[in-house]
C-alpha cells in the first residue's frame, strides 16, 4: 500500500511543478487578453453573451484576421484559472471538438472598462511592461546582493525616475492606480469612519488625486492636500477643495489634522518608512491620525487567494521599487509606528488586499 500512495504523492509533486514551471503562461496570457480587448468584447454593456472565438475575433478586429484557434487555446487556459465560463456544444457531428464558447466571471468583469473608464486591465498591463519584464530573470539578485533592485540591475535606474521620463508608462502606472484605487476607497469610505470631523487632510503621493476627490465626494468640508513630487503634481488635474502640492515626504510633510497614503509605506525600507513616518508625527496636533492603507501579511503562510496575492506583491516590491522595501504584517507596522512616536495603532481589514492602518499621536 505504502509504494502505491508514495507513487501516487510523487505523480502530484511532479504535476504541481510542471504547473509551477509554466506559471508564467498565466499573466502573459491575461496581458495578451487584455491587449485585444476580449474583456469588454465579450460584455458588451452587460451582456456577457458567451462566443466563440471566432465571434470575439471578429468584434477586436472588425476588418477581419487573427488566428481563432490561438485565441481559444489561451482562453481555454484563462477558463482554468476562473476569468473565463467556458460553454461547450456538443451536438451533432462537430463532438470530435466541440463549439466553445467564453463568457466573463466575477473575475474577468475586472478587466472592463466601466462607466469611468476605469479597470484592471491597465494594472495587468502596467506589470507586464519591457522594462519590468526584464527585472524578473534577476529576482535571485536581490537575495545576492540587496544594495540594488533587479530593476536597478536590467534598467540601469529606479522605476520612478524611470517611469518619470517615459510619459506613456507614467500615464499607464496612473490609470493602473486609479482602477485599483477607485474600487478600493468606495470600500474604505463605506465601512471605516476615521475621516469624520477632520478639517484638513493631505494625501502623501496621492498621484493625481483621485483618493482626495472620492474623500471630498463624502466629506465636503474636508481642506484636501495633494502632496507628491514636483514633477507629479505638475500634471494632476485641478479638483475643486484641492491643493497641489509638490515636495518631498523625506524632507517633511504639510501641517494637517490626518494624513493619508496608499501603497507607499511598502515600497520604502523599515528606516525610510520610519522617516516618512516621524515626518508625519511632526505634521499633526496631538490626537491627529495618520492613515495608512498598505497591505498587510497575516503572520503564517498558506495556500488562500489572499496570502497568495499578498505574498506575490512582497515579491513584485522587491524586484521592482525597493530590494528591502516590503509587505509588513500588523505587528511590523505597529512597532514602526511606536519607533516614530505614534503611541496608539489600530487596525481595519475592510479590504480583501489592503488593510486601514491608524497611527493616533
Amino acid at each position: 500500500m505504502g509504494d502505491v500512495q508514495t507513487a501516487e504523492s510523487n505523480n502530484k509533486a511532479r504535476l504541481a511543478i510542471m504547473e509551477l514551471a509554466n506559471m508564467i503562461s498565466v499573466p502573459m496570457s491575461l496581458n495578451a487578453i487584455v491587449r485585444l480587448n476580449v474583456p469588454d468584447a465579450i460584455w458588451q454593456g452587460g451582456a456577457n453573451t458567451p462566443l466563440s472565438a471566432v465571434q470575439i475575433l471578429s468584434r477586436v478586429l472588425p476588418s477581419g484576421g487573427g488566428d481563432p484557434e490561438n485565441l481559444q487555446r489561451i482562453l481555454r487556459m484563462l477558463t482554468s484559472y476562473g476569468v473565463f465560463d467556458e460553454h461547450l456544444n456538443c451536438s451533432g457531428d462537430d463532438s470530435h471538438s466541440p463549439e466553445r464558447k467564453y463568457s466573463l466571471t466575477d473575475i474577468g468583469k475586472t478587466l472592463v472598462t466601466d462607466a469611468e473608464d476605469l479597470s484592471y486591465a491597465p494594472y495587468v498591463l502596467q506589470h507586464h511592461q519591457d522594462a519590468l519584464m526584464r527585472a524578473w530573470p534577476l529576482v535571485h539578485e536581490a537575495v545576492l546582493n540587496p544594495t540594488w533592485e533587479p530593476f536597478v540591475k536590467a534598467n540601469g535606474e529606479g522605476a520612478y525616475s524611470y517611469y518619470g521620463k517615459k510619459p506613456e508608462m507614467n500615464g499607464l502606472m496612473q490609470k493602473a492606480m486609479s482602477g485599483v484605487s477607485v474600487p478600493f476607497m468606495r470600500a474604505i469610505l463605506d465601512g471605516y469612519d476615521g475621516l469624520t470631523g477632520v478639517k484638513r487632510l493631505v494625501d502623501v503621493g496621492g498621484s493625481a488625486g483621485d483618493c482626495l476627490r472620492m474623500i471630498l465626494q463624502k466629506y465636503p468640508h474636508v481642506e484636501g492636500i495633494n502632496f507628491d513630487l514636483p514633477e507629479v503634481v505638475a500634471k494632476a488635474p485641478s479638483i475643486t477643495g484641492v491643493t497641489h502640492v509638490g515636495g518631498d515626504m523625506f524632507e517633511s510633510i504639510p501641517a494637517a489634522d490626518a494624513i493619508f497614503m496608499k501603497w507607499v509605506l511598502t515600497t520604502w525600507t523599515d528606516d525610510e518608512c520610519k522617516a516618512i513616518m516621524e515626518n508625519c508625527y511632526k505634521a499633526l496636533p496631538v490626537g491627529g491620525k495618520l492613515i495608512a492603507c498598505e497591505p498587510v501579511l497575516p503572520k503564517e503562510s498558506d495556500d488562500s487567494h489572499r496570502t497568495r496575492a499578498l505574498l506575490e506583491g512582497d515579491i513584485f516590491v522587491m524586484t521592482i521599487y525597493r530590494a528591502k522595501g516590503k509587505h509588513r504584517t500588523q505587528d511590523e507596522f505597529k512597532q514602526l509606528g511606536l519607533s516614530a512616536g505614534f503611541p496608539h495603532f489600530r487596525a481595519f481589514y475592510i479590504d480583501y488586499f489592503y488593510t486601514v492602518l491608524e497611527f493616533q499621536k
